[in-house]
């Protein structure tokens, strides 16, 4: 019985190459276990993260190549012609170059995100918008480098490939020139980092906090809840003005009095305006003058400085800043001014 003959050779051959394949399935994957258990044990004990980046970057296994280690051994007992032997060694190579490639896959990855944990957390946004198209980048270029490692191992002239994808991405250029602009925008937005995500910005008269920035589009999230999608071409030819990114916020506004106040109260209203405004937390005083005769009313011009970007903060100064005008005037008897009109009647 064992000595049977199929497919050419002996069940007891078939029998022994069975056992070859399941001793050596095993006993990698049994090895590469315990392997990572003493890892992950020493990972728990140091403070050092290159054990735990390796660990990870491990931990990105492929079966199919314990697999090909496991038929190539099988493939030794049967000794089957030098074809049968020479193809499954490419396999193999291909297995191999494409477990390199997971290994190299989740290497990136690990590593940009322990380069960009150690960024400056105020930096968050730029960060996050850098990983990602630096993430996308790399992993494109890297599995384009193993695709092509892969053809040229199972016998591909790649010369002739990359020859002709050359040709032929000059004509999908021109056909996609557009969303090319884009991409490049997008380099450019993350190297240059005009705005980042969290920031609140505006581009002619659209306004909002940046969402997220693609390869094609960035999204904003405006005051009224709705999502702002731009061309990232686009957004860069037109002008962006990033709030996040001030360090003190200038604010001016203007009121008037009614002509009945007199020059004594007019030449106070400055002082008491000051004293007013310099009474505020994080601001800054510019000026306060009485700077023009309106219609209806002697006009103040006052100019100071919230020191923060914050527009919440802006708004609760101001508000201070009108309440305690409207205070100090009721007991100084100034009155604001309304536009008004005086008749004078004369009998015939």
């Amino acid at each position: 019985m064992w000595n049977q003959i199929i497919l050419d050779h002996p069940i007891s051959s078939w029998l022994t190459a069975l056992i070859f394949f399941v001793s050596v399935v095993l006993g990698v994957k049994l090895l590469f276990r315990l392997g990572l258990k003493q890892l992950q044990s020493l990972a728990e004990r140091t403070s050092w993260q290159g054990d735990d980046f390796l660990l990870v970057v491990l931990k990105a296994n492929n079966s199919l190549l314990v697999t090909g280690l496991g038929i190539l051994a099988a493939l030794q007992v049967l000794q089957l012609s030098d074809g049968i032997e020479k193809a499954a060694v490419n396999v193999m190579l291909v297995l191999l170059i494409f477990q390199a490639g997971l290994w190299a896959h989740k290497a990136l990855e690990a590593g940009l995100k322990l380069r960009f944990a150690q960024a400056d957390p105020a930096n968050e946004g730029g960060s996050l918008m850098t990983l990602g198209l630096l993430s996308f980048l790399g992993k494109l270029l890297l599995w384009v480098v193993v695709i092509l490692m892969a053809l040229d191992n199972l016998g591909m002239n790649i010369t002739a490939l990359v020859a002709s994808l050359g040709i032929g991405g000059v004509a999908v250029a021109l056909a996609v020139q557009n969303i090319l602009g884009d991409l490049f925008a997008s380099l450019s937005i993350a190297i240059d980092k005009p705005f980042v995500i969290g920031d609140f910005v505006m581009v002619d008269d659209m306004m909002g906090t940046v969402e997220h920035v693609g390869l094609k589009t960035t999204r904003l999230r405006s005051l009224a809840g709705e999502q702002i999608v731009f061309a990232n071409n686009d957004l860069l030819q037109s002008r962006v003005r990033n709030f996040k990114r001030m360090s003190q916020r200038r604010c001016t506004f203007n009121f008037g009095v009614t002509y009945s106040t007199s020059a004594d109260q007019l030449t106070h209203i400055p002082t008491m305006v000051e004293a007013i405004i310099k009474s505020q937390p994080q601001v800054n005083f510019g000026r306060a003058h009485f700077i023009s005769f309106g219609e209806s009313s002697l006009d103040f011009e006052v100019v100071y400085f919230v020191l923060s970007s914050d527009y919440d903060l802006y708004m609760d100064v101001q508000q201070a800043i009108n309440l305690s005008l409207v205070r100090i005037f009721e007991q100084e008897g100034i009155e604001f001014a309304f536009p008004t009109r005086t008749l004078h009647l004369h009998t015939a």
